[in-house]
């Protein structure tokens, strides 16, 4: 009898041995899926060019302030023949610019947001983020008549949160490859280098149409003669995105400033 009481009390430790096992594997395949789910591939990010073979290229104009810069930017893709661009417009400008958008809206360029108060919005709260994103959206869609879906934050400004809370709203953050520098006025023929030595296929290039940039209106003409001479077809950003994998940068928590 005592055998017997022996026998299974060594095969319930067994038992338990192995209960415990399997809890604790359960344990590790949750934990290891926490962490995919976390940090996987699906987590919203910023765009900066995509990978395409082909030669296309998005330029994009940013505009913030002033209305000396505008109109002659736009003159200048009419006059080239540039029928796709696309322009990021904070909203205080389009609400007090309506011609302007006007314009850019009948020349058929594409129009995104630039975002409502031009703050670093990595330092705002979640709910100011959302209001600021959100406020913009309400501005622009009623002045272009269709929701923009295309966000470029304030001085290229964004962390986590920002990209999660932009997702949620249904906004892609849009960055850039090629920074023209345009808005350092560091002289024409500099702005002019900086894009065409470094444009590639896919890039998306950073320009402004905003007052503070007094030199991309006399670099522009040039930048886009040389871009079609390498062989260049520009296309919105949407239509970039469109071509192939979208190129991502992991993103860190830092801020990125410039000139609007």
């Amino acid at each position: 009898m005592n055998y017997f009481f022996v026998l299974n009390a060594r095969k319930l430790k067994q038992y338990v041995f192995i209960a415990l096992a399997i809890v604790f594997a359960a344990a590790i395949v949750y934990s290891e899926q926490s962490n995919v789910s976390v940090f996987s591939n699906a987590e919203p990010s910023a765009i900066y060019s995509v990978q395409t073979e082909k030669k296309v290229i998005a330029l994009t104009f940013d505009i913030s302030w002033g209305e000396k810069r505008a109109e002659p930017i736009l003159n200048i893709l009419k006059d080239k023949g540039v029928k796709d661009a696309t322009f990021f417009l904070s909203s205080p400008w389009s609400k007090s610019h309506p011609e302007i958008v006007e314009q850019i809206k009948k020349d058929g360029f594409e129009i995104g947001s630039h975002g409502n108060k031009h703050d670093n919005y990595s330092t705002l709260s979640d709910e100011e983020i959302r209001k600021q994103i959100s406020t913009a959206h309400g501005i622009l869609t009623e002045l272009i008549g269709k929701e923009p879906n295309l966000i470029r934050m304030p001085n290229g400004d964004f962390d986590k949160r920002v990209l999660r809370i932009a997702n949620d709203l249904g906004y892609s953050v849009i960055q850039w490859d090629t920074d023209s520098q345009d808005w350092l006025n560091k002289g024409v023929d500099t702005i002019i280098s900086r894009v065409i030595t470094k444009a590639h296929p896919g890039d998306i290039v950073l320009l402004h149409a905003s007052d503070s940039s007094q030199q991309t209106h006399e670099a522009l003409p040039v930048i886009i003669d040389q871009l079609r001479a390498k062989g260049y077809e520009f296309v919105t950003v949407s239509a970039l995105i469109k071509q192939t994998e979208v190129q991502t940068t992991p993103v860190e928590d830092r801020t990125m400033k410039q000139l609007n």
